[in-house]
């Protein structure tokens, strides 16, 4: 028997959206506000949803303990109260919601074997929502 559990996270951090390969009308015109030379912050909100079977002797598809830990060490810790602009994983990306969501994902993918990771949707504002599952279809 498969079942999903997802869980919320949050953490704030900064960003610019801004690629040195373009000129800065381009920015501009293509990043709106979000091109602030000093960037803006926003209060995040992650969503990690992952399935697996039920164990007959917890009931659980994983220990919560397990993938809060998982979260808070390698994605709140990284992440939070940072400058996205500045950080390795977006040395030659724009830090784009999108983006961090993806890397999020990879990072999710590669460390986290308590259970599968279906995807990851993060909140941006009331406004802005953005989800990857790894190249999966997410419509279903």
């Amino acid at each position: 028997m498969k079942a999903y559990l997802t869980r919320r996270y949050l953490f704030s951090a900064s960003h610019r959206l801004h690629t040195d390969a373009m000129p800065e009308d381009w920015n501009r015109a293509t990043y709106g506000k979000c091109n602030n030379p000093y960037g803006h912050g926003h209060n995040y909100q992650v969503e990690v949803t992952v399935s697996g079977a039920v164990d007959r002797g917890t009931g659980m598809v994983c220990n919560l303990v397990d993938l809060d830990g998982f979260v808070r060490a390698e994605i709140l810790e990284r992440f939070g109260h940072q400058n996205l602009n500045t950080l390795p994983e977006f040395r030659d990306l724009v830090p784009t919601t999108e983006n961090l969501c993806i890397r999020i994902y990879e990072i999710l993918q590669r460390g986290f074997h308590h259970a599968h990771l279906e995807k990851v949707r993060m909140e941006e504002t009331m406004m802005n929502s953005f989800a990857y599952a790894g190249g999966k279809d997410l419509r279903d």
